[in-house]
């Protein structure tokens, strides 16, 4: 269990370092910099532990997958960015996909 722990925890560091680079401002801006150094960093970490029993492709379509949707979410909450209906159509079918390999696929060893 503490390895979707460290996964989930892995998405949320990645999330807000990716949304900390548009705060950067290309590395321009000093704290916003270093979040999103730090934020990888943690993120990277995190991942690797989740590896040591989540297969690398299941850990990948999950952090991949949730953290498209949630820095689109961040992009439209925070930064104003507009999200129309094929984009949110899009980001379903990703998460769609997400479940689908979780709960019907054998391949993650669950």
């Amino acid at each position: 269990m503490k390895n979707w722990v460290f996964l989930l925890l892995a998405i949320v560091c990645e999330t807000i370092a990716t949304s900390a680079l548009k705060s950067s401002d290309g590395f321009s801006r000093l704290w916003p910099s270093l979040l999103v150094v730090v934020g990888y960093s943690a993120a990277f970490y995190l991942l690797s532990l989740t590896l040591r029993t989540i297969p690398v492709g299941i850990a990948y379509a999950i952090w991949s997958g949730v953290g498209i949707v949630i820095v689109a979410l961040a992009g439209w909450l925070v930064f104003g960015q507009k999200l129309d209906m094929p984009a949110l159509l899009g980001m379903g079918l990703i998460l769609s996909g997400v479940v689908i390999m979780n709960v019907f696929s054998n391949a993650g060893g669950h």
